[in-house]
């Protein structure tokens, strides 16, 4: 996927407001186990994955805790260094070698005052952000382990070979004994 395709596939731009964001785009080469963002910087640039895979995640006393992985075409950012300007409370890390088109944080701030198009493309992607972070919290609160589980089997089987299995126990919200009792069952 093009990063024109990808910038399209978040919120259609015009090809004015579009060509301003690609004159901001670097493309980056970077290998597995980069931290884009840490829970302990502040953000200083949006990704956007055009190979690869990452995984979003928090860091708890003894435990992480996966929200979610990004694959090809996602936009990775911090939501709280993005709207905030404020330290990450999330890390963001690469699973795998990936290409990805980087664009700084302020840059795009600087646009958004400037191109309405381009505010609403950065409304658009904030609401996606927040939309998945409500659905992957409803699931938790109201669905049980197999259900998620057959939920990632149904819409992502292919994380199973991509992901190590105790990031897919933290993602949904279980421990790697627990998953293994949940596959078996579902076998």
């Amino acid at each position: 996927m093009s990063l024109p395709e990808i910038l399209h596939a978040t919120y259609p731009l015009p090809p004015a407001s579009l060509d301003k964001l690609l004159a901001l785009a670097e493309y980056v080469a970077l290998p597995k186990g980069t931290c884009l963002f840490r829970d302990d910087t502040l953000a200083q640039f949006v990704y956007v994955l055009q190979h690869g895979l990452a995984r979003v995640y928090a860091r708890r006393a003894d435990r992480e805790v996966t929200f979610w992985f990004s694959e090809a075409g996602a936009v990775l950012v911090s939501i709280r260094g993005y709207t905030e300007q404020a330290v990450s409370y999330e890390t963001i890390e690469l699973l795998e070698d990936s290409g990805l088109f980087r664009l700084p944080m302020q840059a795009l701030q600087d646009l958004y005052r400037t191109d309405l198009h381009l505010a609403n493309w950065g409304r658009v992607l904030v609401e996606r952000v927040w939309r998945q972070a409500e659905q992957q919290f409803i699931a938790r609160q109201f669905r049980t382990a197999e259900e998620r589980y057959a939920d990632l089997l149904a819409h992502s089987p292919h994380l199973l070979q991509r992901v190590a299995l105790g990031h897919i126990a933290s993602y949904l919200g279980i421990t790697q004994v627990t998953l293994s009792r949940v596959r078996a069952k579902l076998k």
